[in-house]
């Protein structure tokens, strides 16, 4: 039987502001890339979200992100390669604290935003996010894009490389997320996204923006918690990726 990993981005809030739904999404997705402190996030958050994840099963990431939470992580940076390791090592190592208190562990490591987007070609940076994963743990799997720099590093490396589709980003021809700040970028038809999950995990492959299809073979399926309506959507994606005879579970 096919199956794939559902995985949501949690925790994005600080102090009194809130803008996943966490619990509700935890009920949900077979994985959690919980924000660190940098893009979003802060103690008592993430020490939150933590307890709920290992209440349900839910494995728990560390979603690892350059310094901007004025900017949500989004805008691009440039982070000397020592400077970006430690800080990555940081923030794993942060969201380890409070996971081992809630009685599980960290078990992958995914780029957010700016980070996700540069580490898909730029080695140098790629490289520095490698090294912060091996400085905090040199067991954890790394999730990000097919065909990625930072796959490809953690790989030689010895780490798992673990591969990641989007239902609600638009693709390039060349298999790579169409930039946020452009027209048709976020796909916000809920039956799209829907239909888009279930073609990803059964045949690999996704339409372009373009319109021509690309193959983005992938373990882990991604949905945004900050998608409007993102709760109902990622029930009707499970509930149809089920329907079809695709298991979820988580892949660790």
């Amino acid at each position: 039987m096919t199956s794939i990993d559902l995985n949501a981005d949690l925790g994005e809030g600080f102090g009194r502001w809130q803008l996943t739904d966490d619990e509700q999404l935890l009920s949900v997705v077979t994985s959690a890339n919980v924000a660190c402190g940098f893009h979003a996030g802060d103690a008592a958050t993430m020490r939150r979200v933590c307890e709920q994840a290992a209440e349900r099963g839910v494995r728990i990431g560390a979603q690892v992100s350059y310094r901007d939470l004025a900017g949500f992580g989004r805008r691009a940076m440039d982070v000397p390669p020592a400077e970006l390791t430690a800080e990555v090592a940081y923030q794993i190592g942060a969201l380890e604290v409070f996971a081992r208190a809630a009685g599980t562990r960290v078990s992958y490591v995914k780029p957010h935003g700016a980070l996700y987007n540069r580490v898909v070609h730029d080695e140098e940076q790629a490289g520095a996010v490698v090294d912060g994963v091996l400085l905090a743990d040199a067991t954890l799997p790394v999730l990000g894009l097919p065909g990625s720099r930072v796959l490809e590093l953690a790989a030689k490396a010895g780490l798992p490389a673990v591969t990641e589709a989007f239902a609600d980003r638009a693709y390039t021809e060349r298999g790579t997320l169409v930039p946020r700040g452009q027209d048709g970028a976020v796909v916000t038809d809920p039956e799209a996204v829907v239909e888009r999950s279930v073609g990803l995990a059964r045949s690999g492959t996704v339409t372009a923006r373009s319109g021509v299809p690309v193959e983005v073979r992938a373990r882990s399926l991604c949905l945004h918690g900050d998608t409007p309506g993102a709760v109902e959507l990622a029930r009707r994606v499970r509930a149809r990726l089920e329907e079809s005879g695709i298991r979820v579970e988580a892949f660790v």
